[in-house]
């Protein structure tokens, strides 16, 4: 019988080292995993975390190993590349740091072995990802195993599967379900026994047969019923069980209509929900179940009916917690922002992986081929190859599921990109990264009457907010007020457009990006609804579960925000019951109602106010206290900033830095001198990386979009690509402004 043994405990760790190396250095570290060594410098910013190879090296006895005439390896994620070592003998090397993939150890076994597995992180032009808005953590950062198996065994060698796979399919009240296994070394004396059983553990067969029909089948429904059947399987040679294995599936069936939206089970089911990355402060992406777990308990509570998992493959333990709660998946690989040209291989490998590892999880619907994939342009004929080669490939690996991409806003509403995929969603931030927060909605049924039969989706919209906070919140504020303030109009525009299959607030969590240098707090992308150390859920996320959940609530806005100057201050109050009344200082300032859930009232500021919202039997409480003074502790201060708008040479009636992009485009000069700018970015510069990142100044939406910036805050989040400028090379740009003339008005 197979038997697994976990490996985390007693490695040694060498940063900066080479396998051929011997001895080992002595300062190596003893680390458990699972490990990233980019824990603290990549969440901390300067786009300086270390990305090169690190050795994890363990000697073991055989006699520890369980018994058995096979030994797997089994790692189950090395970011990014990594090769196996047994007792100095290369075993291995895989592309891709976000899967599993097993290796054989049988043959190299000695009584007493060295394991060694070099993981390289480091820049390449082959494996995905390369350039994308998140840290690349290096390291063995989920569970290694060793399996010992018999000879004869359910596969392991397969893509990282599991052997097994389930297709039950809806027919009226039944419901059919196709057993497929894959045996190595099978013996005519063998065969497979598969046992169905349903939730509360009833056996509802035990057969040979590859079809079993579910009578009066309970289907797997979403959150309203996420009810899952087991299926084992069982490799027997007279009557003897040699290998099993199992898998939880569900019973389901869905499609995606362009103008209903989702279908689960010939049932409208609006997927409205959130995008998640894997890391945590101070801990990077090496995370416990446990911190699994929190992470699904906070988006049940928001309310989310689904999650888009970015942008690669996650824990299977987190696919597994999807099943159980309910939630309706987008499931990628990390094919993103940037093609390259010697990486086809590495999508269709990781592409395979995560497929066939995932193939058994209902709660997955679509499969992601790429995200942003043409910020370099698409008509791209080497990227739309690559695309219609993995959307055939997923098709041939899945017949169940549909195909998805999630593109990004300067991608042409006609782009050839967008007829290869079932499905289509837009990564769209007008109210944040330039434009206005009204451009939303009405882009959506703009696309939505050019193509009335392509399903879009909303893949990606957020906005940043931390522990700044003001009464007069706008764009690029950075304040937790504004955040809430675009959630709401987001909420009011998306959730009332019935034809977008799927919407995804990016994101549900603030996560690790080393590159960032924005907000005051460097080294992270702070769009979450709660912090990356998941202790603080900001006022956005109830505005969702205002909106999402069935736990009733209320919820006082603003607790940060404590000092106020103004002699009226507007207070906000999220509930999903009809009517709240606020208090201040037990005095009633009256009851309102609200069918979009936010309510806002006028409150007295004078002195100390405690504040009182009621909602039926629930209560929130906070306070707010008069000022003269505004309270610099709640006004934005950037840190290692290149440039601060207060460091602008400015020049009456002549343009700057801290001058909006549509304005200087609006005068013949401005144009020209962006034009070259523009131009520049997409060269490739001697000795230079190609920085990836296309600007079409004839794509009308795009330059909507970016003409909201200043040309300062458009410079600042260039750094998340690899544009980039000096402090002298900004104060050029700005001499040069100073000398174009602003029109008269």
């Amino acid at each position: 019988m197979r038997k697994i043994l976990n490996f985390n405990q007693g490695w040694s760790f060498i940063k900066k080292s080479e396998i051929a190396e011997k001895p080992l250095p002595a300062d190596r570290e003893t680390v458990d995993l699972p490990h990233t060594w980019n824990a603290v410098d990549g969440q901390d910013g300067g786009n300086d975390y270390y990305r090169g190879t690190c050795i994890y090296s363990k000697t073991f006895s055989k006699d520890i190993l369980p018994e058995g005439e096979k030994y797997f390896l089994e790692i189950n994620a090395a970011n990014s590349s990594a090769d196996v070592y047994l007792n100095g003998k290369e075993l291995c090397h895989h592309d891709g740091g976000y899967s599993t993939w097993r290796v054989d150890l049988t043959k190299e076994l000695s009584e007493t072995n060295t394991l060694e597995i070099a993981v390289d992180n480091s820049p390449n032009d082959y494996v995905y990802p390369q350039m994308a808005d998140f840290t690349f953590y290096g390291g063995l950062y989920r569970d290694v195993n060793i399996i010992a198996v018999s000879s004869s065994h359910f596969d392991l060698s397969y893509y990282g599967g599991q052997g097994l796979m389930v297709t039950p399919k809806i027919e009226g009240k039944n419901a059919s379900v196709a057993l497929e296994s894959y045996v190595t070394n099978k013996k005519d004396s063998q065969k497979v026994i598969y046992t169905i059983s349903d939730g509360e553990g009833n056996i509802i067969a035990r057969t040979e047969d590859k079809n079993v029909v579910i009578e009066n089948v309970r289907l797997w429904h979403g959150r309203k019923d996420p009810y899952l059947y087991t299926c084992k399987a069982e490799l027997t040679e007279r009557d003897r069980v040699i290998d099993s294995v199992a898998t939880l599936f569900g019973c389901r069936s869905f499609e995606i209509d362009p103008e209903r939206g989702f279908i689960l089970n010939g049932e409208e089911y609006p997927l409205r929900g959130v995008s998640r990355h894997q890391d945590r402060w101070g801990i990077g992406n090496a995370l416990l179940p446990e911190h699994h777990r929190e992470d699904m308990e906070l988006i049940s509570e928001v309310g989310a009916t689904t999650i888009r998992l970015a942008h690669y493959q996650h824990d299977a333990y987190f696919y597994d917690l999807c099943d159980r709660y309910g939630m309706v998946v987008w499931a990628e690989i990390p094919y993103i922002s940037r093609h390259l040209p010697k990486g086809r291989e590495n999508t269709i490998s990781q592409m395979k992986e995560l497929v066939i590892q995932n193939y058994n999880h209902p709660s997955i619907v679509v499969w992601g081929l790429s995200n942003e994939i043409t910020m370099g342009g698409d008509r791209d004929e080497d990227l739309l190859s690559n695309h219609r080669q993995l959307n055939d490939l997923v098709h041939e690996l899945d017949k169940t599921r549909l195909t998805t991409v999630a593109a990004v806003s300067m991608c042409p509403m006609d782009s050839p990109y967008l007829k290869i995929s079932d499905v289509v969603s837009y990564n769209h931030y007008f109210g944040w990264y330039g434009g206005d927060t009204s451009i939303n909605g009405p882009w959506f049924d703009e696309f939505h009457a050019m193509h009335p039969s392509i399903p879009i989706g909303c893949s990606e919209y957020g906005c940043e907010g931390l522990d700044w906070h003001t009464s007069n919140p706008e764009q690029g504020d950075y304040t937790e007020e504004y955040q809430a303030y675009y959630h709401e109009e987001l909420i009011r525009q998306l959730f009332s457009r019935k034809y977008l299959w799927a919407t995804h607030v990016w994101n549900m969590f603030d996560f690790g990006a080393d590159a960032r240098a924005e907000g005051g707090e460097d080294g992270q992308n702070h769009k979450g609804l709660v912090t990356i150390d998941r202790k603080y859920k900001k006022d956005a996320f109830y505005a969702y579960k205002a909106w999402l959940s069935e736990e009733k609530f209320v919820h006082l806005c603003g607790k940060r925000y404590i000092d106020r100057v103004e002699d009226v201050t507007k207070v906000t109050v999220y509930s999903n019951l009809p009517e709240v009344e606020l208090f201040a200082n037990s005095v009633s300032l009256g009851k309102k109602k609200a069918n979009d859930h936010f309510f806002y009232f006028d409150v007295p500021n004078k002195g100390e106010t405690a504040l009182k919202a009621v909602a039926g039997e629930y209560t929130d409480e906070s306070v707010i206290r008069k000022v003269e003074v505004f309270n610099e502790k709640y006004r934005l201060k950037e840190k290692n900033a290149i440039l601060n708008w207060f460091d602008v040479t400015t020049k009456e009636g002549y343009f700057s830095l801290n001058d909006k992009l549509d304005n200087i485009l609006a005068t013949k000069k401005g144009k020209l001198l962006f034009k070259e700018l523009f131009a520049k970015f997409s060269e490739k510069s001697e000795g230079e990386e190609k920085s990836g990142f296309y600007i079409d100044m004839n794509n009308s939406g795009f330059m909507k979009m970016l003409g909201g910036f200043t040309v300062l805050r458009l410079t600042s989040l260039l750094a998340v690509t690899n544009i980039k400028l000096t402090k002298e090379d900004l104060l050029e740009l700005n001499r040069q402004l100073n000398k174009i003339k602003k029109p008269k008005k």
